[in-house]
């Protein structure tokens, strides 16, 4: 896309707001309650934002909600696109573009996913350290300079200096956090027991259907980005019940939503 597509969604959301955030966050299925931490909060649908898309994903509200938490101005996704309600990697990712038009710095992202570590319990806090992508790259095609250089370094990805304050701050509060490297595929089927095994093999500890095509493009603009998963599901211990619920997946999420708040707020407020 032009940069002129990104520009016409940015200068339509600065009417509405009354700062520039300088921190994004993206919440994904069954969070959408966090967002009810953020204070002063301006909340437009996607509906009214030129070249948004729809949400449709159960537990995605749909709307981008500005505000301030953690002391700091914020713009927050109730709620994400996906590669597997047939938009292109292109629309998937237009958001990150126009946070990093409006100012943010960094990107805060959470998903829900399954837990392939064994480990990992339902309910569980992995902070991503990594990520394996099994999706096509979001960068394909012709690069925007506008926003980046074509090959950029994703040795680093998610920052450490951020997983740290939020390690020191789970520590405070006494919040046990999982580590691991995620695996995003498109979905949305669920997982295989075959798959979920390969998956383990390859070096992933939970898996999900979205955040790597929205970390990918943050990291191409520059952003610093901080990627925690709830545990929704344990996947390797596949007894004759064992079934993948996407009820269970958002009920288990919103348990989880308070815990992540408190995190998010906390490693805004000492960026």
């Amino acid at each position: 896309m032009k940069t002129s597509v990104y520009q016409e969604s940015a200068d339509y959301i600065l009417k509405k707001i009354p700062k520039r955030p300088q921190v994004a966050i993206i919440l994904g299925s069954g969070l959408g309650n966090l967002a009810e931490s953020i204070q002063d909060q301006v909340v437009i649908p996607y509906a009214e934002i030129p070249n948004f898309l729809l949400s449709t994903a159960p537990g995605h509200k749909g709307n981008l909600v500005w505000g301030r938490l953690g002391g700091k101005e914020v713009i927050c996704m109730q709620g994400r696109f996906h590669y597997y309600e047939g938009y292109g990697m292109e629309q998937v990712t237009l958001p990150i573009r126009v946070f990093k038009l409006l100012g943010a710095e960094a990107l805060l992202v959470s998903n829900a996913a399954g837990g392939i570590n064994p480990r990992f319990k339902q309910g569980d806090l992995m902070v991503i350290t990594d990520h394996i992508n099994l999706m096509p790259n979001p960068l394909i095609g012709k690069n925007n300079p506008d926003f980046g250089d074509r090959f950029p370094d994703m040795t680093r990805t998610y920052d450490k200096e951020l997983r740290k304050i939020c390690d020191d701050i789970a520590h405070i509060h006494g919040i046990p956090l999982r580590h691991g490297t995620y695996i995003g595929s498109s979905g949305p089927t669920f997982e295989t027991p075959a798959e979920y095994n390969f998956f383990k093999s390859i070096g992933a500890d939970a898996t999900g259907m979205s955040t790597v095509p929205e970390v990918i493009v943050a990291r191409h603009c520059g952003m610093r980005v901080f990627g925690m998963s709830v545990i929704t599901n344990e996947a390797y211990d596949f007894a004759e019940d064992f079934e993948n619920n996407g009820e269970d997946v958002i009920a288990v999420a919103d348990k989880a939503a308070a815990k992540m708040a408190l995190l998010f707020a906390d490693i805004i407020a000492n960026m």
